[in-house]
């Protein structure tokens, strides 16, 4: 465990032979249930950071808690064939790193794209999953916030500096985070680039946003409330932000509905994805993963 991140880096190989990495915080021989963190489409595991050690570090109960950077995201090896950037491809990527970690049953924190994954989990592996977080992302996608996603996935300018890039993420997101501050913006673009040879690049392949362009947004996106559903087992905390535009309010309520133990909650002035690092929302993901560990004992 490196005393400066808190986390140790894990690197597996997918069954492709692709290196994959996660970022490994709190004690492997932990007794407390394991936290799988998933992110959205073109982030990494540094957006679950603070969450991350808040959970590992927990002085009541102290926990594994792994986050994953996807195939082609972060620290993990770049596809030679960009069409493997794929949901079904990803599920097995996760699978394997919970087979290297010795995982059988976790807590399971998807945003975005990771909710999707988390939800195809319960499909594929049910027993696996003891109860989850879907952050702003549910069985009803809106087509409004894949292409706002679209427009800008391997496309922004590249800036000279993380205060330059800063300023980038709050033109193209100001409406959908109005209380970010200068701080927040500049977290956001040090986890949107990274530093390669004395230059600024996307801390992804660029080449994700050939998955994008292939989507067909004028077609209905699949609906998933089958795959939903293989989550009514466990208890589940759904968030929205405020202002997001690809989890509508409506479909937030019928999850609520539909779910057994859910719980909702909309995160005032976030927009598409909420920020799961603050005092509030660890607070309220440790709430769910006590009723998860009272559900599973």
């Amino acid at each position: 465990m490196s005393a400066d991140t808190g986390f140790r880096s894990l690197f597996i190989t997918a069954r492709d032979g692709l290196k994959l990495h996660a970022r490994d915080y709190g004690p492997l021989a932990a007794t407390a249930l394991p936290v799988i963190c998933l992110p959205g489409f073109a982030r990494t595991a540094a957006d679950f950071h603070e969450l991350a050690l808040a959970l590992a570090q927990d002085e009541a109960r102290s926990r594994r808690v792994l986050a994953l950077d996807y195939r082609g995201r972060g620290r993990s090896g770049y596809d030679k064939t960009w069409a493997n950037y794929d949901i079904r491809v990803e599920l097995d990527d996760v699978m394997q790193l919970l087979t290297a970690a010795g995982i059988e049953q976790a807590i399971f924190i998807g945003t975005s794209r990771g909710g999707l994954l988390t939800m195809a989990l319960a499909a594929a592996r049910p027993t696996l999953i003891k109860g989850a977080v879907l952050n702003d992302v549910g069985p009803v996608i809106d087509a409004r916030g894949l292409l706002r996603i679209r427009g800008y996935v391997g496309k922004l300018p590249v800036p000279r500096s993380f205060t330059e890039g800063a300023e980038i993420l709050k033109r193209l997101s100001d409406q959908q985070f109005p209380l970010f501050g200068d701080a927040e913006w500049e977290m956001m673009a040090r986890r949107t680039w990274t530093e390669r040879n004395g230059k600024l690049v996307p801390d992804y392949d660029p080449n994700l946003m050939k998955v994008l362009e292939e989507l067909d947004l004028e077609a209905p996106l699949p609906v998933l409330w089958t795959y939903f559903d293989g989550l009514n087992a466990v208890p589940l905390l759904a968030i929205r932000g405020a202002n997001s535009d690809l989890l509508a309010q409506k479909t937030l309520l019928e999850m609520a509905e539909r779910h057994p133990d859910c719980e909702t909650f909309v995160a005032p002035g976030q927009g598409h994805a909420p920020l799961l690092g603050t005092k509030d929302m660890v607070r309220r993901i440790g709430k769910l993963i006590g009723r998860a560990e009272k559900r599973a004992a």
